[in-house]
């Protein structure tokens, strides 16, 4: 192995060591070389604008000076996996600069080895970690702020992150969260586990209901969506997971459903290719036919006019709406039911039309009820007309009786006029 100096550079070869010299000025990251009692021996232009030291300022001092009071212990523990012949990444760290202000570093340690190959001392990358950390905090904020409980599920099914709301569904401090079985939140882990294989294999999840279960015996409903996190390289490291409480939409969701069934109502759900997506019993009792076989069926197919349940579905479609359409609904067994159909399409978040909605009044006895007053008026004025007929009758008599009466004393003046009375003519 050919001999390196203490900043990294080959003493072998003249064009490796100006080449290293050039990476080590220009580099946008600050190098520092340092022995292995901490005091450093070479500082580039970019350690120079990191932390306001001049090389003058600093080469022969030690790292102190850019090291607070409290992380002192952890710069002896890298020095001493350094000795050790260990290459120490990525470690986050504090470092201060020369005008007291502190920020967040990124480390990258490697032994520097003389001729030899004696470890003599250190070589350092530092990066500026702020604007990372920044972003991560105000991440972190975010994930905080969440009213969804958010955790990071290692491959091994384990909680490795969770936010206070994680916390406050489960009632477990964050501290026992982590490390724990992720399924193990939930009332059915075994459920739990399908779904958190299903990311692993598929990538991700969504809308998967779960009911996580609290500490104190309580249970929420979830709906739990899923992604997987992968490295650099694209290897699954991870499972990022989010649960949102849906226990007040759902009682409100069975509420509502508890007054489509007790409705009277036949309501039904019809999608844009005119076939039931759901219905309430008052549909199943006023056609006979189950749920399970309602479902999937052609709406129209429950009418004794097809066509015309046709026509009003896409009246419904073209306009939005139909009110107080009558229709006659068919029973398995014959019996017929007239309705009264009135439908209004239904939306989704982006306004597209997904179906109508369609509600069915049984206006039978309505319907008779009516029929029966007409039928009672038909006879009323068929009667009437009797009676008119047989008044104009009895009126003709009555008027022939007074015409022949005053026929009668018209005769009589005629014969007491000529002397003769009526007695006499006989």
């Amino acid at each position: 192995m050919g001999a390196v100096t203490a900043d990294g550079r080959s003493e072998d070869n003249p064009r490796e060591i100006g080449e290293l010299a050039a990476i080590v000025k220009y580099s946008e990251d600050a190098i520092i070389s340092k022995t292995l009692d901490g005091i450093i021996t070479t500082w580039n232009p970019a350690a120079e604008r990191l932390f306001g030291y001049s090389a003058d300022q600093i080469i022969g001092k030690s790292t102190d000076l850019v090291v607070p009071e409290d992380q002192a212990g952890q710069t002896n523990d890298l020095l001493a996996r350094i000795r050790a012949g260990q290459q120490v990444g990525h470690v986050e760290t504090i470092r201060v600069r020369k005008d007291g202000t502190v920020f967040p570093a990124s480390l990258t340690i490697s032994p520097i080895y003389d001729a030899d190959g004696t470890i003599v001392g250190a070589s350092t990358i530092v990066r500026d970690a702020t604007a990372r950390v920044e972003a991560y905090e105000a991440a972190r904020t975010m994930i905080e702020a969440s009213q969804d409980s958010l955790v990071v599920i290692s491959a091994q099914g384990r909680i490795s992150d969770a936010n206070e709301a994680t916390v406050k569904v489960t009632g477990i401090p964050r501290q026992e969260l982590i490390g724990m079985l992720f399924s193990d939140c939930f009332t059915d882990p075994q459920k739990a586990n399908e779904v958190y294989e299903k990311v692993f294999a598929q990538g991700m999840a969504g809308e998967y209901p779960l009911t996580i279960r609290h500490r104190d015996g309580s249970v929420r409903e979830v709906l739990y969506n899923a992604t997987v996190h992968r490295g650099a390289r694209g290897k699954v490291l991870a499972v990022f997971a989010a649960s949102r409480d849906v226990t007040e939409l759902n009682q409100a969701l069975v509420a509502a459903r508890s007054m489509i069934e007790s409705s009277l109502d036949s309501l039904v759900a019809i999608s844009p290719e005119g076939r039931i997506t759901d219905l309430n019993e008052a549909t199943v009792k006023v056609t006979g036919v189950p749920r399970e076989q309602l479902i999937g069926s052609a709406f129209s197919d429950y009418f004794t006019d097809p066509a015309k349940a046709n026509a009003i579905y896409e009246l419904v479609f073209a306009q939005g709406m139909a009110v107080d359409y009558p229709l006659t609904m068919r029973h398995r067994d014959g019996t017929l039911t007239e309705v009264l159909y009135n439908a209004s399409v239904y939306h989704d978040a982006g306004g597209r039309v997904l179906g109508v909605f369609a509600a069915a009044r049984d206006v039978t006895a309505q319907v008779q009820a009516q029929t029966l007053i007409v039928e009672q008026q038909a006879m009323a004025l068929d009667r009437l007309a009797e009676l008119e007929q047989f008044n104009r009758l009895a009126v003709g008599r009555e008027l022939k009786m007074i015409e022949l009466k005053k026929e009668i004393e018209h005769l009589r003046e005629l014969l007491a006029a000529n002397g003769t009375r009526p007695s006499d003519q006989r």
